[in-house]
């Protein structure tokens, strides 16, 4: 099988020829570009101090280029927007370093001078006149969005001002899309996992909206998840009004794109901390289910796309509803969250849904075991979740910054040995 193939097969639950890889193919399922950097390295395929593109500065994640792809059996290629999180687009590259004196490459639009305290600020579109949306500590890896919460009257509240970022598609978009995504599949035979946005319902990284220069509406993290109870009625007004512009957004670039995609992430928001949901299945039923349901209808009725589900933590307890709203695959599968045992999940739902993910801890096995635990882990979660297909190799989220170099060879040497044993 090729790639595309090898994609195809999995997710239609059949036993494909090898387990499909991926790496890099949406900003969950990528690697920080630290950790990037020290891989290409490890693997021969740069000389020292060669730059590695942050292809998106939010998480600082490292490109996962075509020869990384080829070298280490990668079966996926990301589809996204022009734009990055900070809403400038990836384009004319400089140089940069992170603090740790990892060399990289920027998009123009980055900010690389810092405060005078060392901190890095980045700000919406690259404009400087506008405050600044995103932090990144002197020392740090990572920025943390700027909450600019205006002062919230309930009397005044509309459900328009959380809508800002939502509304019909650009032509120019459509383009992109439709141009990248022939791209993608005429120049490669990689299955296309799209993330075309506007149906993250409630996505807690978009709501403070770091591309937007003066966003409006609820717009505090905290206020968010108080919100979902105290204005309840309002926060369903907005997801009902998003929910109609993404679906006639999805006719616009289905019908531009076709049946290239293989399948299309939906949502990113998470619905579970380490020890359980921190939602309950009833909210989840009230508040997100009905629009969940409504995008995945949609999907299947018009198209051949699968549909993806990231949520992280412990969400054993919500996935019949889950895959009851009509998602294919679940992502990131955090086995190391209270009721989220990898064989009880392939037994109970592995029918059900695909699971992408779950192929080793990110929390403390792979930046903190030894290569032979992290060896051993990968095995033991191919021959958990990649008996029959349904399963989709990655790690539990991204790769982080700071894991030793032993471990990230480790880890793509024991996919390459075990991926044929499923």
């Amino acid at each position: 099988m090729n790639s595309r193939q090898r994609v195809a097969t999995t997710l239609e639950h059949r036993q494909p020829d090898m387990v499909p890889l991926d790496l890099g193919g949406s900003a969950v399922t990528g690697m920080h570009v630290s950790s990037v950097y020290k891989l290409r390295q490890a693997l021969g395929l740069d000389k020292p101090g060669t730059p590695v593109k942050v292809v998106e500065p939010y998480q600082m994640l490292g490109e996962i280029a075509p020869d990384l792809m080829e070298v280490l059996g990668v079966d996926v290629v990301g589809l996204r927007g022009r734009r990055t999180m900070f809403g400038f687009e990836n384009r004319n590259w400089r140089q940069w370093q992170l603090f740790d004196g990892t060399p990289v490459l920027v998009p123009e639009g980055f900010n690389t001078i810092p405060e005078p305290n060392g901190d890095i600020l980045q700000y919406p579109e690259g404009d400087r006149s506008a405050p600044p949306s995103g932090r990144m500590p002197k020392g740090g890896y990572y920025f943390d969005a700027i909450i600019r919460q205006e002062p919230i009257d309930d009397a005044k509240l509309d459900v328009e001002d959380n809508l800002q970022e939502f509304g019909p598609i650009s032509d120019d978009d459509l383009n992109y899309f439709a141009a990248e995504a022939d791209r993608l599949y005429s120049q490669t035979d990689k299955a296309i996992l799209a993330n075309f946005g506007g149906t993250a319902f409630g996505d807690i990284a978009l709501v403070p909206a770091p591309w937007l220069k003066h966003p409006r509406g609820i717009r505090d993290v905290a206020e968010w998840y108080m919100s979902t109870v105290t204005r309840f009625d309002y926060v369903y007004a907005v997801f009902q009004r998003q929910c109609e512009i993404a679906l006639k957004n999805l006719e616009k670039i289905h019908a531009v794109v076709g049946d290239k995609v293989t399948a299309i992430y939906v949502t990113g928001t998470d619905f579970g901390a380490q020890r359980g949901p921190f939602i309950s299945p009833e909210t989840y039923r009230r508040l997100f289910k009905p629009f969940h349901q409504q995008v995945n209808n949609w999907v299947h009725e018009n198209t051949k796309w699968k549909t993806f589900i990231h949520t992280c933590g412990s969400v054993a307890a919500l996935l019949p509803d889950i895959i009851d709203a009509g998602f294919d695959i679940l992502n990131p599968v955090q086995c190391s969250a209270a009721g989220m045992d990898p064989k009880m999940l392939k037994e109970r739902f592995g029918d059900r849904v695909c699971f992408w993910g779950g192929g080793v801890d990110t929390q403390r096995t792979l930046p903190f075991g030894t290569p032979a635990e992290v060896r051993e882990e990968v095995k033991q979660r191919i021959e958990i979740f990649a008996r029959g297909g349904g399963y989709v190799f990655n790690t539990i989220h991204n790769v982080q910054a700071n894991v030793p170099v032993e471990n990230l060879v480790a880890l793509y040497e024991a996919v390459r040995d075990f991926r044929r044993l499923a």
